[in-house]
């Protein structure tokens, strides 16, 4: 069995291996002799003093132990196997996919999108012509929102499936290996395109099939059990088991479900701004002022306060990033926030939102699961609203906010649509708008630095996570009344980000292979 040892070392000696392995060796009280190989495992960086250092897992495998290389992913060909239907080519919908390759499972995936090399042109009019494409945008196509929206791949998620396993795969199709090393891995929206397209390749090569342009209009369901899908309302196929894995974005879909007379609940979630700082400034706080130091990656922040009653924090933080027009139908702005690979933009943006339970809403009713998504739809349409009914969004400078003044001019910024000079206080609804007030000035105390007027608030960060919950059975995962039907990730309110999507795809594919009393690949160390 390996062993396991944390060392720290300065941040300029992170590429010195030799001085690395004479620490660990020596922590470890073993000699080089005594080793057969070894490797670093984990990797963070602790900025709690001034002195920045690294901390390093160190494993060690000793002469006669066996250094197991599991293969990731081990395919069978599917070309004639059972089929299931997976709704949605977002992480969810493709490890599903993938996941089902082992199984023994034909996956036949549905994505309303356009594949993810097409996307562009639709994004490139978002921002160029504020034009959005309902069916293909920052939130719909192939890969989902994570594709476009930076690629973070940290996730909290640790009881809900094998985390390392779903990191494996991202590297299996093509991500760098530093992702299973790095604290906080992230791939970036310039190469996650890449990776996507290989997953669905591998897809189509072991038998099962990817279509785009393929949307879900409707469910037949008899005796409480799911018979057949319609795609595009118009042809209709036979399914049995149906992995619903949509994203958090898709309401028509639950408008569908509700219509059909499937159970939701409403559930709570988080609502905000985007902030946008200069990267050097968010540097200097987080590290010292030692923010020109080359071996220090760009610094990112988390941050959490409790404001009359409900939490504010940070969200999304992308360090190096921009920040990106992510509506979904035309008469709406929202913001999310990506990175490229090297996070080498001058900009640093986070969302900062807060959380919000259905009863916290004034028209809570026990009864009507849309409530917050209702909530959601007017703080989008207000919001578009009061920057000119364009894709361009309101802003306001950070004390301003505050102090309620109105911005008269604005330092550049990464939102490429344009913004609005607005008074956010007259916006956002009061609940929300308060507690951010009072959440800046406590940030600011926090992180020296922070509360300044150089930061731009962008208006609104809304689609943090579902609004709605579609309920499923614990054991088997199925719908708690609908026999086939999986509810999946995070637009059923059962995930929060690339890497927790993606175990929730492989763990409702596993429930389907068990009740179907396949022997899947049980590769999952």
């Amino acid at each position: 069995m390996s062993q396991l040892v944390q060392i720290s070392i300065l941040p300029e000696q992170q590429e010195d291996r030799d001085f690395i392995l004479k620490l660990g060796l020596k922590k470890a009280n073993l000699k080089a002799t005594d080793i057969l190989d070894w490797n670093i495992r984990k990797r963070s960086i602790d900025a709690r003093q001034k002195q920045i250092k690294l901390n390093l897992q160190l494993e060690f495998w000793k002469l006669g132990e066996i250094k197991k290389d599991i293969p990731p992913f081990i395919p069978q060909q599917v070309h004639q196997a059972e089929e299931i239907a997976i709704i949605g080519a977002g992480p969810a919908g493709l490890y599903a996919a993938l996941r089902a390759i082992e199984a023994g499972l034909k996956p036949i995936v549905f994505e309303r999108g356009k594949d993810v090399r097409s996307r562009r042109r639709d994004l490139a009019k978002i921002n160029k012509e504020q034009i959005v494409n309902p069916e293909s945008n920052y939130c719909f196509g192939e890969g989902g929102a994570g594709t476009y929206s930076d690629g973070k791949l940290y996730t909290r998620s640790k009881k809900r499936g094998n985390v390392l396993k779903a990191m494996e795969w991202f590297v299996h199709f093509g991500a760098d290996a530093d992702i299973l090393v790095d604290a906080h891995p992230h791939i970036g929206t310039n190469k996650l395109p890449k990776i996507i397209t290989a997953m669905r390749e591998a897809i189509i090569q072991y038998g099962g099939e990817v279509h785009f342009d393929s949307k879900l209009t409707d469910i037949r369901i008899k005796n409480q059990e799911i018979k057949s899908i319609e795609i595009n309302g118009k042809d209709w196929f036979d399914f049995t088991n149906v992995v619903l894995a949509t994203g958090h974005s898709a309401r028509d879909i639950f408008y569908l479900l509700h219509r059909k007379n499937i159970k939701m609940e409403a559930k709570g979630f988080a609502l905000g701004v985007r902030v946008e700082h200069q990267q050097q400034l968010i540097n200097s706080i987080q590290y010292h002022g030692d923010d020109q130091n080359p071996y220090l990656p760009p610094a990112s922040y988390s941050l959490v306060e409790q404001v009359d009653g409900l939490g504010v924090y940070s969200f999304c933080m992308c360090p190096g990033g921009i920040i990106a027009p992510c509506a979904t139908k035309q008469e709406e702005v929202v913001t999310n926030g990506w990175s490229p690979s090297r996070r080498n933009n001058p900009y640093s943006n986070s969302g900062i939102v807060v959380s919000i339970a259905p009863e916290d809403l004034p028209n809570y009713k026990k009864n009507n699961p849309f409530v917050c998504l209702e909530f959601q739809q007017q703080v989008e349409k207000a919001c578009w609203e009061a920057a000119g009914k364009t894709q361009q969004v309101p802003a306001q400078r950070m004390i301003d906010f505050v102090e309620g003044k109105i911005s008269k001019d604005f330092p550049k910024t990464s939102y490429q649509p344009g913004i609005v000079s607005v008074d956010l206080s007259e916006v956002l609804p009061k609940m929300i708008a308060k507690r951010l007030q009072k959440a800046f000035v406590a940030f600011g105390k926090k992180m020296k630095g922070y509360y300044t007027n150089e930061a731009v608030l962008h208006a609104p960060e809304s689609r943090t996570s579902s609004p709605i919950l579609i309920p499923r059975n614990r054991e088997s995962l199925e719908h708690i009344e609908i026999k086939g039907l999986y509810p999946c990730a995070e637009g059923a309110g059962y995930a929060g980000g690339i890497i927790s999507a993606a175990i929730d795809g492989i763990n409702c594919v596993d429930k389907i292979a068990e009740k179907l009393m396949l022997n899947p690949n049980t590769n999952r160390s």
